[in-house]
């Protein structure tokens, strides 16, 4: 047993015996349709948070050959599959992190002089018998062991990215960097399975990928392995009543990452969950922000206000609720290298802040976790219109809740003058302001635009979730230069109502007007009692 070389499973049964352990020893399955094959090479970047580092730790218990670790997987998910047995204890795994080594080097030279020496030292005391060519040439020295035993290598590596996201502007030591992983990796004999993991897809440069024989797995693309990548629905409705934990809330807190899988059996999409956040609220049992245990508003802060055309207003129409068109395609998949307002974006999703819809190229905020942090990093910010909205989305609410129409008009119009840079000239961009107005109210409802209900679709509902039912349902019709009473008769002809019966007694109907002749807004409120 070495540190790098066939560590031991002492990792992985420490996440076992945690109070909390959800079984994602499916990954194993995939990871061992590509073992020996061509395909054999798998990048599987995901943010903090969404357990990159459990995952390593459950592959090298499961590959590794000096021990046995039936006992940790026998009732686990992966000893059903029937590629279990054939692969379980197989191999000699090299296990390592790459952020240990970068963390102790001064400069990239010495970082991958020190990961081949040590890798090194672990061969010639786990392999003494066997005769190196080159004992300071880490892939000849690999070959040796391989050819003297047959067999192949798992090859883990953690933070492969950490380089990238520190170096961030020293090309040079980037390219020695991807040039080592290149003539270490590719092609070889000796490797049975690469899995790497990170924060950042591979990273680009010049016409072609410097490590092309991987296959990525990523926030914009997860392929097969989509449900390992967070906790799924079910997973989480199973821990939230085992805590006595409601699951409306925890849904509207940390759930969002929208995750499809493509495969010969079909498509499946998966609504995932922050597993950290999860895990810390059952724990404690409370629903908060845990994203800046790991991450602070700060990290945001530095993407959001950079002067890209559009950028600003993107976020501001997603802290409304909207989906906004992204192209992914040019993403440099770095931290540095951004063209376009698109570039920023699709970094957000890889870190996390962003949601990704690639069936439909949209891009939104998660859930009400994410969205603290766009507030955190915008009030520290010279944003002051936004911050005053938000701020003033608690008393508009309230406004609502009273059915004292005109503060609510007078509130509406506030919003829209200060938030100027939006283009105002329909009823959708009048559902974005209003959605930011009312920002205050996804403490209390899960929000839905275009609700299909009795004889079309509802604006905008405000839902109450199961924790807050003692406050009124509400149904808002939106008018552009029209008659705002027309609104209110909309809702109640169309029976817009049907789908919220539940609430008969507590439900607000809203219709809100833009005039566009005065400029301002035009509300009517009515309590629906039948």
């Amino acid at each position: 047993m070495g540190i790098y070389i066939n560590p031991s499973a002492r990792s992985f049964e420490m996440a076992l015996n945690s109070e909390i352990f959800i079984d994602k020893s499916g990954l194993i399955k995939e990871t061992n349709k590509c073992i020996n094959t061509l395909q054999r090479y798998m990048c599987v970047s995901r943010p903090r948070r969404f357990g990159k580092s459990m995952a390593m730790d459950m592959l090298s218990a499961y590959y590794e050959r000096n021990i046995n670790t039936e006992n940790l997987f026998g009732n686990l998910e992966i000893s059903q599959d029937q590629s279990y047995k054939k692969h379980l204890n197989q191999y000699d795994v090299l296990k390592i992190n790459m952020q240990d080594f970068l963390s102790a080097a001064h400069c990239v030279d010495d970082m991958l002089k020190m990961l081949s020496n040590d890798i090194i030292k672990d061969f010639s005391l786990e392999y003494s018998e066997v005769n190196f060519r080159d004992e300071n040439n880490l892939m000849r020295v690999m070959q040796d062991v391989y050819a003297a035993t047959g067999r192949p290598f798992v090859i883990l590596i953690d933070e492969w990215d950490c380089l990238f996201r520190e170096y961030t502007q020293d090309k040079d030591a980037q390219k020695k960097y991807l040039d080592f992983l290149r003539g270490w990796l590719k092609d070889k004999d000796y490797i049975a399975l690469a899995y790497m993991t990170g924060i950042l897809p591979i990273k680009k440069y010049g016409s072609h990928s410097a490590l092309n024989m991987f296959t990525e797995y990523s926030m914009t693309d997860m392929g097969a392995l989509a449900e390992y990548f967070g906790f799924t629905d079910d997973e989480v409705k199973k821990l939230c009543a085992r805590y006595e934990m409601d699951f409306d809330e925890a849904r509207a807190w940390y759930n969002g990452y929208k995750l499809v899988s493509h495969s010969r059996y079909g498509t499946k999409t998966y609504s995932m969950y922050s597993p950290k956040s999860v895990v810390e609220a059952m724990l404690k049992h409370k629903f908060g922000t845990y994203w800046n245990q790991t991450e602070t508003y700060e990290a945001l802060k530095v993407y959001i206000q950079m002067n890209m055309d559009g950028l600003k207003d993107a976020v501001i129409k997603m802290l409304a609720g909207e989906s906004i068109m992204i192209n992914t395609g040019t993403f440099a998949n770095d931290m540095t290298s951004f063209a376009t307002k698109d570039d920023v974006l699709t970094l957000l999703v890889h870190l996390g802040y962003l949601t990704y819809d690639s069936e439909n190229e949209l891009i939104a905020i998660p859930n009400r976790e994410v969205s603290k942090e766009y507030i955190n990093a915008i009030s520290t910010m010279d944003w002051t219109e936004v911050t005053k909205s938000v701020q003033a989305s608690q008393k508009l609410l309230e406004a609502l809740w009273n059915m004292d129409s005109k503060s609510v008009a007078e509130g509406i119009d506030q919003v829209h003058d200060e938030i100027s840079i939006l283009q105002y000239n329909d009823e959708n961009s009048l559902s974005c302001i209003i959605n930011l107005a009312f920002y205050f109210a996804k403490e209390y409802y899960t929000i839905i635009r275009e609700l299909p209900t009795g004889k079309g679709f509802a604006d905008v509902c405000f839902i109450p979730r199961v924790k807050h039912l003692d406050k009124p349902a509400v149904v808002i019709e939106l008018k552009w230069d029209r008659d705002v009473l027309g609104a209110i008769a909309q809702i109640k002809n169309k029976q817009y109502v049907s789908a919220l019966e539940d609430y008969k007694g507590n439900l607000l109907l809203a219709g809100i007007n833009y005039n566009k002749k005065t400029k301002k807004h035009e509300c009517v409120i009515e309590k629906w009692e039948l």
